[in-house]
């Protein structure tokens, strides 16, 4: 029997093997939070190995609280309401601690590219914001440990605490999203600056504006207008804020708990993305 004109060329095309279907999104979230906790077991795996870091980080918050905060509480020099002074400052030294260690992570990448590690990471199947939320969240782990030291310091000075569970997670998770914010950033200042002495210069400049220009350890109302405006602005006052709302007793927000996560939630989210797009050029 003869074969139909067209017939053979539509057998060839049959017998083509189908293209790869898309996976859905809950698949490509699925994957997306594999690699990222990837990269979270990684970065702790190295922290395990050498927890110096933690230690030495933890020194200059208690030298605030058992130095600066005694000291302006005798004194009474700084307006609080109802709030003693060590308590309303035990939440921004938490905070401050945060940012401490978060804010010179992106030296570790620059240490990372000069030994090759990244190079490796970016020819892997990974997403580059994995790569970045997975070094991001791992910043928080070492945000957990100094919130730890901090919550027990603040109990042994006295410090009025809200032990409420609630509380303690919602505190937990603004210090994973500082940490991650913070980090993030420091991680675009690396792909900026590249090399470690701009970085750790750099670094050096924004860490004390950065905490100064915030409500860590006075009121937003006793500055002047301008530096109001500034704090406004500044992240790392919406987290101290939520963490002075949830970590005391009888705390509250002066921006509302709602506004302080999706502010800090969508300002992380950002720099994941941006920091994402720029990763690959710390290599180049």
């Amino acid at each position: 029997m003869g074969t139909q004109p067209g017939q053979g060329a539509l057998s060839a095309v049959s017998a083509r093997p189908a293209a790869p279907r898309e996976p859905d999104w809950p698949t490509r979230v699925y994957r997306f939070a594999d690699k990222t906790l990837m990269i979270v077991e990684l970065e702790i795996w190295k922290l395990r190995r050498d927890p110096t870091e933690l230690v030495t980080r933890a020194i200059q918050p208690m030298l605030w609280l058992l130095l600066f905060g005694e000291v302006f509480s005798h004194i009474r020099a700084i307006p609080t309401g109802n709030l003693p002074y060590l308590d309303f400052m035990a939440p921004g030294i938490l905070a401050q601690s945060v940012l401490f260690v978060a804010i010179f992570y992106g030296i570790s990448a620059i240490w990372e590219r000069d030994l090759g590690v990244i190079h490796k990471l970016l020819v892997t199947p990974t997403p580059r914001p994995a790569l970045i939320l997975g070094k991001a969240l791992s910043a928080g782990v070492r945000g957990l440990s100094q919130a730890v030291i901090i919550y027990v310091l603040a109990l042994v000075l006295g410090v009025r605490i809200n032990w409420s569970p609630l509380a303690i997670g919602g505190v937990l998770v603004l210090v994973l999203i500082g940490a991650a914010l913070f980090s993030t950033f420091s991680l675009i200042i690396a792909t900026i600056v590249k090399t470690r002495e701009r970085f750790m210069g750099i670094g050096q400049v924004l860490t004390m504006p950065l905490f100064f220009a915030s409500n860590a350890i006075y009121p937003i109302s006793i500055m002047p207008g301008w530096l109001q405006a500034i704090s406004r602005v500044n992240p790392l006052s919406y987290e101290v804020d939520g963490m002075r709302a949830l970590m005391l007793s009888g705390g509250t927000s002066a921006f509302g708990l709602s506004i302080d996560f999706a502010v800090l939630i969508v300002i992380t989210g950002v720099l994941v993305a941006l920091a994402g797009r720029l990763y690959p050029h710390l290599v180049t």
